[in-house]
């Protein structure tokens, strides 16, 4: 249909004219109401919204040479934190010369997957970013 046969259709309408493909050859369009049609879109978007799940992290920093008491309550938090159904990070910085002692931090690393291994599944085992340590732990699936 010519373009201004149907520019003369949809005004008798009351409707709109919308190209819908336009690098189609020739160009595709159809007769709406633009305003209900982007209404409608705009509700379609934020039911979608709603439905999606955002996966949270936090993050939980320790050192290599960690003392017992600081691992007990880093190693609470990181279960709370997999009990209320976040992702946990384990980030351990290296400072200066500790950088040359890595199997100290890896040890306290397999003490950490040990110890929370019925709270949660590892998902990215420890890998070095820079000067820093990191491990994510998901929480367990029930």
């Amino acid at each position: 249909m010519e373009t201004d046969d149907a520019r003369s259709l949809a005004e008798k309408s009351g409707l709109d004219l919308v190209e819908v493909a336009p690098e189609a050859q020739p160009p595709v369009c159809r007769i709406m109401d633009f305003g209900k049609f982007r209404y409608e879109k705009s509700k379609k978007d934020k039911e979608a919204k709603k439905k999606q799940h955002i996966i949270k992290i936090k993050e939980v920093k320790v050192r290599p040479n960690i003392e017992e008491h600081d691992y007990s309550v880093k190693l609470r938090k990181m279960i709370g934190f997999l009990d209320k159904g976040y992702k946990v990070k384990v980030s351990m910085l290296f400072r200066g010369r500790e950088i040359t002692h890595v199997e100290i931090g890896k040890k306290v690393l397999d003490r950490v997957k040990v110890d929370i291994a019925k709270y949660g599944n590892i998902e990215v085992p420890g890998k070095f970013m820079g000067r820093m340590l990191i491990m994510i732990i998901g929480p367990e699936k029930n």
